[in-house]
């Protein structure tokens, strides 16, 4: 089928049909471990005990390195990639399997069963996935991937940095690896563009920064998903919020509060907002703008929007604003935006404060009143020529509550204020925090210990917006169940 055979450094004409005619029996049927190359990766699901271990140990090992990269430039000068790339996946992996066991068999290489099953999926990853990413992205208990060249990969879970065994060929797969990512939502990463925020298609969020800006090879970072998307249940599970909290955030969602969801880098604000989003009605016209889609709206009626970077010639450029913008001639019910970080917030603010009640947004503070000063500098650093008094009249206008997230020292994550914006006293916007979280001290495995609390407001300034929905008697009993 792909034709190329007679490019091989053989001992002995090879035929001309993929399989090989006959093979050792350490290689019979190999359509057992066939899997689709979207989860073929080194795990117990697809692979036995005995290979896995291999594959980890075979991670530190040059003469494994060498092997891989010589059975990887065979297969590239034998294999014709324009066939391949009209196969479906698993077929496209039992042919790539095919041709890697007749490479080995042609080269006389001697390893053992697992060795060549690990080197067979570790192929097929760099062929048709991500390389030695796969694994990574396999585990869900993962929430970053950081890539610090070619030799070094860190991953995060439970809220720790740990070194992995993970490596790469050279610095030239891995931007490769990059290249393969951006490219499938239309960006580019090279020496011109060096810079680049994609996703993948579950919707992790990517950054990539190339050389000559990064010095010791390409950066690559993945902000992982779970594959089962959070719940507000899962978040008083984990203990980020308590069940009263969570029900007053269920009654802000539901009654188009106004909300801004602060917090630090790595502290949740993505999760959180698709949280929120949970609670917005399924008739209601919601709209999205994110610089790479991250979110994930379950409702039936979302128009999804994405920033484009300039092209080549530097034109055609889609910013943030632009998008806010034309979000108002969309008859949007709701406006979501990923991320408030400049002249945006205006737009958002202005879309708050004109019948698109309940828009919601995430921007980076460490306080809820950090967030409010934030605001304000980026609707001046926008060149909104605007009196300070106007543009903070127009932030109580518009945004109802301020959401605090915070990551701790022990790799946790807490939902730490519930604040509602109440209006203004002369030049100084007031605040009211609703729910605080308290740290009472730190247990004997390092974990953080505290408890949220109530701050004792039995009727918040959204108390009417409540009753007009019909909410107010579910939102008192939160909070009297909160002040006991």
């Amino acid at each position: 089928m792909f034709g190329k055979r007679s490019e091989l450094e053989t001992p002995a004409p090879v035929p001309a049909k993929p399989k090989p005619a006959a093979r050792p029996a350490a290689q019979e049927n190999p359509k057992k471990e066939v899997v689709p190359p979207k989860v073929a990766t080194v795990s117990a699901k697809t692979m036995p005990p005995r290979a896995k271990k291999a594959a980890a140990s075979n991670n530190q090992s040059e003469e494994y390195f060498q092997t891989k990269t010589t059975i990887f430039n065979a297969l590239i000068d034998t294999i014709d990639l324009s066939q391949l790339a009209q196969l479906d996946p698993e077929s496209a992996a039992e042919e790539i399997r095919d041709i890697v066991n007749e490479i080995i068999s042609i080269k006389g290489l001697q390893m053992s069963i697992s060795e060549q099953e690990a080197l067979l999926q570790d192929i097929c990853n760099d062929v048709l996935g991500y390389g030695p990413l796969e694994p990574l992205l396999a585990r869900d208990d993962i929430a970053d991937i950081m890539v610090n060249g070619a030799s070094r990969v860190f991953i995060e879970v439970e809220g720790k940095i740990e070194l992995t065994p993970v490596r790469f060929r050279d610095n030239a797969q891995l931007m490769n690896i990059c290249q393969r990512i951006v490219s499938q939502v239309g960006r580019r990463v090279d020496e011109s563009s060096p810079i680049c925020d994609a996703r993948l298609p579950d919707g992790s969020r990517v950054n990539v920064i190339a050389p000559p800006l990064s010095i010791d090879g390409a950066a690559l970072t993945i902000r992982k998903f779970k594959k089962d998307k959070l719940t507000i249940a899962d978040l008083v599970k984990f203990q980020s919020i308590s069940p009263e909290g969570a029900k007053v955030l269920e009654v802000i969602g539901n009654c188009r509060i106004n909300t801004l969801i602060s917090g630090g880098t790595g502290s949740g604000k993505t999760t959180l907002l698709n949280c929120l989003t949970a609670f917005i009605e399924e008739d209601e016209r919601v709209i999205t703008c994110e610089d790479a889609a991250e979110l994930q709206l379950q409702q039936p009626h979302v128009v999804r929007l994405e920033t484009r970077p300039p092209n080549l010639e530097g034109t055609g450029e889609v910013t943030m604003r632009d998008l806010v913008k034309n979000c108002l001639r969309m008859r949007p019910e709701r406006i979501i935006v990923g991320e408030v970080r400049g002249s945006e917030a205006f737009d958002l603010l202005q879309a708050m404060n004109t019948g698109h009640d309940g828009s919601m947004g995430t921007l980076h503070a460490n306080s809820p009143r950090e967030a409010l000063s934030r605001l304000e500098s980026m609707i001046t650093m926008g060149g909104f020529n605007l009196p300070s008094r106007t543009i903070r009249e127009m932030i109580v206008g518009s945004v109802d509550i301020i959401v605090q997230a915070a990551r701790l020292r022990d790799g946790s994550r807490r939902i730490t204020h519930v604040t509602e914006v109440i209006g203004t006293e002369g030049d100084t916007i007031i605040t009211q925090d609703l729910f605080v979280y308290d740290i009472d001290g730190e247990e004997d495995d390092g974990r953080v210990r505290g408890r949220h609390k109530s701050t004792g407001i039995a009727r918040p300034a959204f108390w009417d917006r409540a009753k007009y929905y019909g909410k107010h008697v579910e939102l008192a009993e939160a909070l009297d169940a909160a002040a006991e």
